[in-house]
């Protein structure tokens, strides 16, 4: 019988377990460009429309609100039906509002199909899902990390080519009211590309799909709870919700600098739209190897300690980004601006590496709900993030404050510490079960 991989073959697509792995780093990627596309436009958007702070800040809310109940029931979903079925469907559905925002006219339009493009952000949820299903506790945290890092990474991409792309456009004689929304047909399209990849390539499990499986009477251990019930079981696990408050703070922060770098570089700095794109597209495109490398480090120092490595490595990073994104706040120039950035980005992603290697280790047989509450707690972060900018009406006061609450959330990430008789470490070659350590 097939079993979990026990390592990471990066040049190969001739198992279940890498094919399962390079495509969903691929679909979130693509998930991601789509999700913050619109983000380095809104320099643009917001003069069309005569735009607000305000309404900036309710697109920015609205961006990220929905994600929140999506994440909360696809994980679950994915115990279900399966990620196969459960990426697929999700691709082809958020498709639609990516398309229609390119047909918005007025802010109303907009906002309403802002808020259907942030249902793709649980893309994450079914990428982290897939690889902690495919893969053993020895690699486990590299791979959900370098997938997750490397699809997180087309948030940066679209921060980097969507200027350009508009600019190219602009250089053809399309007019800036139509340039924006031609590029934006781009990442809809992507989508639907890769709603047929991940359906005719991709396996539920190293062992086959849910549906053949329980047909066949084979046990399904990701999925053994179904949907409602990995959810309840998830709810009911004090460290779930430990971890969906330092998500909240890692990811949250994350996706909220997405949102409003561009904005703050053009009216802080008075940067131009492309330079811009640029500065704030570096702080994405950290994810390429920085939230990978918080999960890889995560897995050696379990290698060499006990699971509550990884809990203090998580502890250290959130330090680490409370204090990097209270420098950025206080930057008075662009450079330092852009280098702060950089610093607390590397403490960020890698803190989101950092907490979903923990994740498959909070409790193996409730997987989909406890991904998927854990990973809606990053879209609450983002979410309070947009309300606390919307009542202080001043991003760098809002960036202040967040760095104390990221300080303060460190604490619920020592408060995850397991039994010191819990050991993650890999108990045999084969390694077909990740280590159930709610009993602890």
């Amino acid at each position: 019988m097939a079993t979990k991989a026990n390592t990471i073959d990066l040049f190969s697509i001739s198992t279940p377990q890498m094919r399962a792995f390079h495509l969903t780093w691929m679909a979130f990627f693509v998930c991601f460009f789509a999700w913050f596309a619109c983000a380095p436009l809104m320099p643009i958007i917001k003069g069309e429309f005569g735009l607000t702070l305000a309404q900036v800040a309710n697109i920015n809310i609205a961006a990220v609100a929905i994600t929140i109940l999506v994440r909360l029931i696809v994980g679950p979903m994915c115990d279900r039906f399966g990620p196969r079925k459960a990426y697929t469907g999700l691709l082809l559905l958020g498709a639609i509002p990516v398309l229609g925002v390119a047909a918005s006219q007025s802010y109303e339009s907009f906002l309403f199909f802002r808020l259907g493009i942030g249902a793709v952000g649980a893309s994450f949820v079914i990428t982290q899902y897939h690889t902690s299903v495919m893969f053993s506790s020895k690699v486990v945290g590299t791979a959900n990390a370098a997938a997750a890092g490397w699809g997180n990474a087309g948030g940066g991409a679209a921060q980097a080519l969507m200027p350009l792309l508009v600019g190219a456009l602009l250089m053809l004689g399309v007019s800036e009211a139509a340039g924006w929304r031609m590029a934006l047909l781009v990442p809809g399209v992507l989508m639907l590309v890769m709603a047929g990849l991940y359906w005719k390539f991709t396996q539920d499990c190293p062992q086959g799909n849910y549906d053949d499986m329980r047909a066949a009477g084979i046990p399904i251990e990701g999925g053994k709870k179904g949907g409602w019930e990995s959810f309840k079981a998830a709810s009911a696990n004090h460290r779930v919700w430990l971890l969906f408050v330092t998500y909240g703070a890692c990811f949250g922060i994350e996706i909220f600098i997405h949102n409003i770098a561009a904005v703050y570089y053009v009216d802080h700095f008075k940067l131009t739209l492309k330079q811009a794109g640029m500065a704030a597209g570096s702080f994405g495109l950290l994810a390429l190897f920085a939230r990978a490398l918080g999960g890889w480090v995560s897995d050696k120092m379990a290698m060499r300690g006990t699971i509550n490595s990884r809990v203090t490595l998580l502890f250290v990073m959130m330090i680490g980004e409370g204090a990097g994104l209270l420098w950025f706040a206080k930057a008075d120039s662009v450079t330092f601006a852009v280098i702060a950035m950089l610093v607390f980005g590397l403490f960020t992603h890698m803190a989101c590496g950092a907490t979903y290697a923990l994740v498959p280790f909070v409790d193996s047989k409730a997987l989909g709900g406890v991904a998927g509450i854990i990973g809606a707690g990053g879209n609450v972060g983002a979410v309070a993030a947009g309300f606390l900018m919307k009542g202080t009406g001043d991003i760098g006061q809002t960036l202040t404050i967040l760095s104390g609450l990221v300080l303060l959330s460190a604490l619920c990430a020592i408060a995850v510490r397991l039994s010191a008789a819990v050991d993650d470490r890999p108990v045999a070659v084969n390694d077909a079960v990740v280590i159930n350590n709610a009993v602890a």
